[in-house]
């Protein structure tokens, strides 16, 4: 049997327990608190105006496109290490726009077929192998469209050859550059994934021929550079499944999840500074040098060192260093279109990129990651700190208050209300929150 028609096997017969549904329920939560801004307007986005010129349809493709752009565009969304990308916001797109045009869907399918997408995500970026992003694919885009394959044909009950057919229209779909990093195209890249997805699952479902066979190990060849691991794609298949471990990763911050270590050493450090009865002014004029050590290849996503906006910002060791050392906090707003800020940014063209080569390259374990940062000062001393990622994402991330700050002006009943919407407790739900988003 092929590896493909195997993962077909294991999506169709995906039978998820109520701890994997409970983290379900926490992933919609924070796609919703980060989407629902952008595309109610809460949040000025330009791009989003720019693709609805284009995109003007009301049809389920065009509905998963915009969601996913929406999604993708602050920057804000989960992520999933063995992904190496945020699944949240390609699965849900695909699946909220056809539960949204199939009305008769459970809300327990619905959660089902998302802890699906996303085992199926976690499985593909274990399978790809490191190369995969290191050769410049954004996995989000490349990887994201075929679990989110999986997770509309499990919704719409494909069987398990409608299935592989419909993950194989999926993979020759597949593309998106990192190099399009600080940019619109970036989130831009979710949406696209989703929109083709659904329309994968929508081709298949109508009878249309595609290849049931090897599409998925041939994919794994032409884009893994020799280091695909295509076993891992269905061995020991949900056991556990993937959205209880490792999980999902919630953002703290509004910045590359690359930056996000830095950003938490930058902070202890300003803590340390103010302990000792200084002031931040005192700290500008003081330092000298800012030293950032990181793995060999750390920094690959967060590759901007002069950004001239938010969004390029966002992907800037060396802003996020400078902001979180000047304001103790990183803001969506902060992170936006307008133009960077100069106090920040004469602070930051302080910092220098200080690769350690004495630790093993990022490629080979991302979950090693660290960031040392180090403030030197005009008297000659150093203050130094140094938080691994696995440090950062140890401290949970409140789902309703990041939700409260992307949506500063709703009211605590509004709010409450999204909240309860997320937790998909019954169809009602389920079509509330579609109805939502437009």
């Amino acid at each position: 049997m092929s590896l493909t028609l195997q993962l077909a096997e294991r999506i169709v017969s995906v039978r998820p327990g109520d701890h994997a549904r409970e983290k379900a329920r926490q992933g919609v939560l924070d796609f919703i608190a980060v989407c629902l801004p952008v595309i109610s307007h809460a949040l000025p986005d330009s791009g989003l105006q720019s693709l609805r010129q284009v995109y003007r349809g009301k049809d389920s493709q065009t509905r998963a496109l915009l969601l996913g752009y929406a999604g993708h565009a602050l920057d804000y969304d989960d992520f999933h290490p063995d992904f190496r990308g945020h699944p949240g916001t390609v699965i849900l797109p695909a699946l909220l726009a056809l539960a949204e045009e199939h009305p008769t869907i459970s809300h327990t399918r619905f959660l089902d077929a998302y802890i699906a997408g996303v085992e199926v995500a976690g499985r593909l970026g274990l399978a790809a192998g490191p190369r995969h992003y290191q050769l410049g694919f954004h996995n989000t885009a490349t990887l994201g469209v075929i679990a989110a394959a999986a997770a509309g044909a499990y919704l719409l009950t494909a069987n398990r050859e409608q299935t592989t057919i419909a993950l194989g229209i999926a993979a020759t779909r597949a593309s998106g550059l990192r190099a399009q990093f600080g940019s619109a195209v970036k989130p831009l890249h979710a949406g696209f994934a989703a929109q083709a997805a659904v329309s994968a699952v929508q081709l298949t479902l109508a009878g249309f021929h595609g290849q049931s066979t090897a599409v998925l190990e041939r994919f794994l060849a032409a884009y893994g550079d020799g280091q695909q691991q295509p076993e891992k794609l269905t061995a020991d298949w949900g056991a556990p499944w993937r959205i209880i471990t490792p999980g999902l990763e919630f953002k703290p911050w509004p910045t590359c999840a690359g930056t996000h270590s830095a950003a938490d050493a930058a902070r202890l450090l300003r803590q340390q500074w103010l302990q000792q009865s200084n002031t931040i002014e005192a700290l500008i004029q003081q330092v000298v040098r800012i030293e950032v050590a990181f793995p060999p290849g750390g920094d690959i996503a967060a590759f901007i060192r002069q950004p001239v906006s938010g969004i390029e910002a966002r992907f800037s060791l060396e802003y996020v260093i400078a902001m979180m050392l000047l304001r103790d906090e990183l803001r969506v707003e902060d992170f936006a279109e307008q133009p960077v800020e100069e106090e920040i940014m004469a602070l930051a063209s302080k910092v220098t990129r200080c690769p350690d080569a004495s630790a093993p390259p990022d490629e080979l374990n991302p979950a090693l990651r660290f960031h040392q940062v180090t403030l030197y000062l005009r008297n000659g001393e150093h203050l130094q700190q140094r938080v691994t990622r696995q440090q950062s994402i140890a401290t949970p991330v409140d789902l309703p208050h990041k939700l409260r700050g992307c949506l500063p002006e709703a009211s605590e009943e509004q709010l409450q209300n999204v909240v309860a919407l997320c937790q998909l407790q019954n169809h009602a739900d389920l079509q509330q929150l579609c109805a939502l988003l437009k």
